[in-house]
């Protein structure tokens, strides 16, 4: 099955922590990256005042169900030293299932697609870099008809790559 997480960091070694979490995804059993997009770095949204994020997003190919990879992702994230103590505060490392095939769940704690992409341009940006043509399986519009209606101001792809 192909997914695409959603990376973002915002303390620390920003870059050296998106590399890592990739890697740690690719090392993880049942987890296949086979793509990662351009990183963007992004102005915060909601929240506290903090720095600023790098964001990217991957593609993979699993074979976990939808609550597994959540949960995988959450070990990865720990793994890194995330400590979740402020919602939408700063962090060393998110990963966000973004989109599962075209799965639509709805948990406590587990949405996909992710609630808030369509309004976001440091998740769509990243994602249209891999994944322009993808429909949204709830709203029926592509990743790139997604982005064309968000405010982009903000976010600014830079001249650096994750590698897998």
């Amino acid at each position: 099955m192909k997914a695409y997480l959603g990376l973002g960091s915002n303390i620390g070694n920003r870059f050296e922590n998106l590399n890592e979490a990739v890697r740690l995804l690719n090392e993880a059993a049942e987890i296949r990256v086979m793509n990662v997009s351009k990183i963007y770095e992004t102005v915060p949204v909601g929240g506290p005042e903090q720095p600023d994020y790098l964001n990217a997003a991957v593609e993979i190919e699993t074979t976990l169900e939808p609550a597994t990879l959540y949960q995988q992702c959450s070990t990865i994230e720990r793994a890194l030293g995330r400590v979740r103590m402020e919602r939408y505060g700063p962090r060393i490392i998110d990963i966000d299932i973004v989109l599962y095939e075209q799965l639509v769940v709805k948990t406590d704690d587990l949405n996909i697609p992710h609630p808030q992409m369509h309004e976001r341009a440091f998740v769509l940006c990243p994602l249209a870099d891999l994944a322009p043509d993808c429909v949204h399986p709830v709203l029926g519009l592509t990743v790139s008809e997604l982005l064309e209606c968000v405010n982009q101001s903000g976010v600014q792809k830079i001249d650096k790559r994750v590698t897998h």
